[in-house]
């Protein structure tokens, strides 16, 4: 399958608003720590519902979001969910992105990033896009070192690509962006049960959930372009 039909079936199950919803927990703190000024031009990679650029233009003075999904049914729902004229969604592929040269200043990509077909391909083309001195936050739950995530890709028919720390990092620089940032973000919030509710349907031991939520959590690689 590839993956327009499988995220369209996603929207179409109302999905999109429960990646929101799990997401939240750690892409707030990663959205809380971009550097959008007043007047900047704001991208979100792999953007399902939309809610990091909705959340973008409620926290800062940027002047234009833009969230692209390669799925037409994600891009419908996250057009139906706001009315601002500033935040818009676009359709569009990862390898091809729509913008021109130099036209945006940050962009911002959630549980997205490691489903693009060529994922060096895709930094090069936010390396063309971003301005100099432009950002990039790429934030991910789906990493070698994480593995209690492994068995995701077992559970979908796309094809992921799954990164250790040390690969995200070389990729950064082999796409011209300087790394400026890397560390993870624990999930405080995802409620873990106490010990005698467990084993549950998703999980054998509760050392295992605290690993996989406080301990491992998000990554967070940022980019900058020279």
């Amino acid at each position: 399958m590839s993956v327009r039909a499988e995220f369209d079936a996603w929207a179409a199950d109302g999905r999109d608003r429960g990646m929101e919803r799990r997401h939240w927990h750690t892409a707030k703190h990663a959205l809380a720590r971009m550097p959008v000024e007043a007047g900047e031009t704001v991208l979100d990679l792999g953007c399902g519902s939309g809610y990091a650029g909705r959340a973008l233009r409620e926290a800062t003075d940027a002047a234009r979001v833009y969230g692209l999904d390669g799925a037409p049914e994600m891009v419908r729902n996250a057009r139906s969910y706001t009315d601002d004229p500033a935040v818009g969604y676009v359709l569009g592929d990862f390898d091809s992105l729509p913008f021109v040269d130099d036209s945006v200043d940050h962009a911002f990509s959630m549980e997205a990033f490691y489903y693009a077909p060529d994922p060096h391909s895709t930094l090069c083309e936010l390396r063309r896009v971003l301005r100099p001195g432009g950002t990039f936050y790429c934030a991910v739950n789906y990493f070698e070192e994480n593995v209690h995530t492994h068995g995701w890709q077992e559970n979908i028919s796309i094809e992921m690509t799954r990164w250790d720390y040390g690969e995200y990092r070389e990729a950064f620089r082999e796409a011209g962006f300087h790394v400026a940032e890397q560390d993870t973000i624990p999930d405080r919030e995802t409620e873990i049960p106490p010990e005698s509710e467990f084993p549950t349907d998703e999980w054998e031991r509760r050392t295992d959930m605290i690993e996989r939520y406080r301990e491992y959590g998000t990554l967070l690689t940022v980019g900058v372009v020279p």
